[in-house]
C-alpha cells in the first residue's frame, strides 16, 4: 500500500503517508492515485479541480468552505510548512463544532483529507510555502463562507510564529462570522 492512513480527533479527516523513496539522487513519491487512495480509505472520491497556492510566513487563510458545492479536500505541502486545520461544520455530527490541526511540510509529505462539510484553513509556519489541493467540487464564489480563526468557541490553538502577534488575512476571512452566525450543514 503506497499511503499509511491515520485518523485524526475527527474521525472523518484522515492524515496519509505515502511512501517516500529517496537515495543520494533525491526522492520519488506518488502523491495520489485513485485506485490506492479507495483502498486505502475506503472512499470514492472524484477530483475535479487542482488548486496551487503561495504564501508568505504568517498568513493564514481560512477557515474556508462552501455552504452549496462543499469540497472535500485532499491538501499537501511541496514546499515550506503550514498548520492546517480543519472544523466540523456538520449539525448532525458528534464532532459539530470541533477541529483538527496537522502540521504538513514538504519534508513530512504528509496530505489530509478533508470531506466535504468541514471548514479549512492554514498558517504559514515556514518563510514561505506551497500549498496544493485537489477538491471534489468546483469553486462556487457565491457560496464561499469564511469562519473566523479565532472564534473562541472554537478554540483552536494556533502556533502563530514568536513575534507574529496576529496572523496577516485577506479581507474576507478578517471579516469572516463566528460558527455562531455561520450557515452550516
Amino acid at each position: 500500500m503506497p499511503y499509511t492512513v491515520s485518523k485524526t480527533n475527527l474521525p472523518d479527516v484522515l492524515i496519509l503517508e505515502p511512501k517516500v523513496f529517496g537515495d543520494a539522487r533525491g526522492f520519488f513519491y506518488e502523491s495520489y492515485n485513485a485506485r490506492d487512495f479507495a483502498a486505502a480509505t475506503g472512499l470514492q472520491v472524484e477530483f475535479v479541480q487542482d488548486n496551487h497556492s503561495q504564501s508568505a510566513k504568517g498568513v493564514l487563510r481560512g477557515l474556508h468552505y462552501q455552504i452549496q458545492h462543499a469540497q472535500g479536500k485532499l491538501v499537501r505541502v511541496v514546499r515550506g510548512e503550514v498548520f492546517d486545520v480543519a472544523v466540523d461544520l456538520r449539525k448532525s455530527s458528534a464532532t459539530f463544532g470541533q477541529w483538527t490541526g496537522v502540521h504538513l511540510s514538504a519534508d513530512n509529505a504528509k496530505q489530509l483529507w478533508i470531506p466535504p462539510g468541514f471548514a479549512h484553513g492554514f498558517l504559514v509556519l515556514s518563510e514561505s510555502a506551497e500549498f496544493l489541493y485537489k477538491t471534489t467540487d468546483y469553486w462556487h464564489p457565491s457560496h464561499e463562507r469564511s469562519l473566523l480563526w479565532n472564534d473562541p468557541a472554537l478554540g483552536i490553538e494556533w502556533p502563530l510564529p514568536a513575534g507574529l502577534g496576529a496572523p496577516v488575512l485577506a479581507a474576507k476571512d478578517a471579516a469572516a462570522v463566528m460558527l455562531s452566525q455561520a450557515e452550516t450543514f
